[in-house]
């Protein structure tokens, strides 16, 4: 797992591009709306196709945005339940040392409640 943090408000396609992770070239990448340009650093990546300005979506470009949100709901819910221990949802006044390491452990905490239900 990899964790990459930066200091202060930053959106997460500046902080992947900051972080220079090199992934794999056969690794599928489904990202929202906000990742405009990832298809530039990655070949094998999918973001919804935004409406024009003064357009519309025709009604097959709604159906092909579709799919991934479908699939991206299941994150988005991770998230959702990631910033209930506000680690995601504030600011972190702790040690940024220690940030990776209480992430991974709510993130097991999130994990082992999955794996009982």
């Amino acid at each position: 797992m990899c964790i990459a943090h930066g200091r202060g408000t930053m959106h997460e396609f500046a902080l992947y591009k900051q972080s220079k992770l090199k992934l794999d070239a056969e690794l599928a990448l489904l990202a929202d709306s906000g990742y405009q340009g990832l298809s530039k650093l990655h070949a094998k990546s999918k973001t919804p196709t935004k409406k024009p300005k003064k357009g519309q979506l025709t009604k097959a470009e709604k159906r092909a945005n579709r799919e991934p949100a479908r699939l991206r709901i299941a994150v988005e819910n991770v998230i959702r339940s990631l910033k209930i221990f506000r680690i995601l949802a504030e600011r972190y006044r702790n040690r940024r040392k220690r940030f990776s390491l209480r992430f991974n452990l709510i993130a097991g905490l999130y994990n082992y409640e999955l794996s009982s239900k």
